[in-house]
């Protein structure tokens, strides 16, 4: 891989490394959504700092942030945008709404009703919106990086399956260790570090990075080891819904952007052993557990399906 360019993913990194503490790994996967062009699911409790990587994510990127925060009373409009009547041209103009930023949190997404949720779809698969017939085209780089607390079920609503499908990555922000929340509180005490934060690369160059991730190698060996894992995820009694088509290009996209990250430009066989749990565990449903309690269970199916898989050598 050029070095400009690995250079330019370590200084990514690192910069929000500076203010998401103790978390290299939800950091590194954060950016396997960005390179990707993908979005990402947070699932936990809240006030573990799933907002925070948003704005640090925006921030190192000098692209706008925007957090929305879902509630069931909450508009497609509100999220869109809405054509308003201009008295002086006799004419409805389009306002453009949140969505068009660069970096969108969906706080709690989970929490608005599923007409609300499903005018996200569109936006996340496509890049863009549709409004009174209009299409109108989403700013680059575009991101949605959505959370919801996976222990409260009252007052939400599960997200259907063709809209878990449009996340590259379901992943848990857990709780930090000692030694990093004693330096939380630290570097808190005097205001919020990541409004201090500046840009390391702009958006062209994050565009450069999404393409170079297209042309990361993938050796027929190790395209096959993820078709077999994405195989037996349909052969597998424990599971009513396998991986889908999209699923299995959705682990081929982030293995790719693993190893562009990891400074390589080609894939290795524990690139997609890495990301298999986070690409494919919201993409199935266990037989005889209801959708929000099954993660757990679910992890714990991939990682057996994924133990018993040969690994190429």
């Amino acid at each position: 891989m050029a070095t400009g360019l690995q250079s330019l993913v370590s200084r990514l990194e690192s910069n929000i490394c500076q203010v998401v503490l103790g978390k290299v790994e939800i950091v590194r996967m954060c950016l396997v959504g960005l390179l990707g062009g993908e979005h990402i699911l947070l699932e936990d409790v809240p006030g573990v700092g799933k907002t925070l990587v948003g704005k640090a994510l925006a921030k190192s990127v000098s692209g706008a942030f925007c957090r929305l925060q879902f509630t069931p009373d909450l508009l497609p409009s509100d999220i869109l945008g809405s054509s308003v009547f201009d008295t002086s041209s006799s004419e409805f103009v389009f306002h453009n709404g949140p969505i068009f930023a660069n970096i969108v949190l969906a706080d709690e997404v989970n929490r608005a009703p599923p007409r609300t949720q499903s005018a996200m779809l569109e936006a996340m698969s496509d890049g863009q919106v549709s409004v009174d017939g209009v299409t109108y085209d989403l700013p680059r780089p575009f991101m949605v990086i959505a959370t919801q607390n996976p222990y409260e079920f009252e007052g939400t609503y599960s997200l259907p399956e063709s809209q878990l499908d449009r996340f590259l990555l379901r992943i848990a922000m857990g709780y930090p260790d000692r030694d990093n929340e004693r330096q939380v509180l630290l570097t808190h005490r005097s205001g919020e570090p990541v409004q201090n934060l500046e840009a390391v690369a702009t958006g062209k160059q994050v565009h450069s990075l999404q393409e170079s991730v297209r042309e990361v190698a993938v050796e027929d060996s190790v395209g096959e080891y993820l078709l077999d894992i994405v195989e037996s995820t349909r052969n597998c009694d424990e599971l009513h819904v396998g991986v889908s088509t999209r699923g299995a290009l959705s682990l081929y996209r982030a293995a790719q952007a693993w190893a562009l990250i990891d400074g390589r430009d080609y894939v290795v066989p524990d690139d997609v052993k890495r990301l298999a749990v986070p690409v494919l565990a919201h993409r199935v449903i266990c037989k005889g557990i209801l959708q929000g309690g099954q993660r757990e269970e679910v992890e714990g199916i991939i990682d057996r399906l994924l133990a018993a898989t040969p690994t190429p050598n």
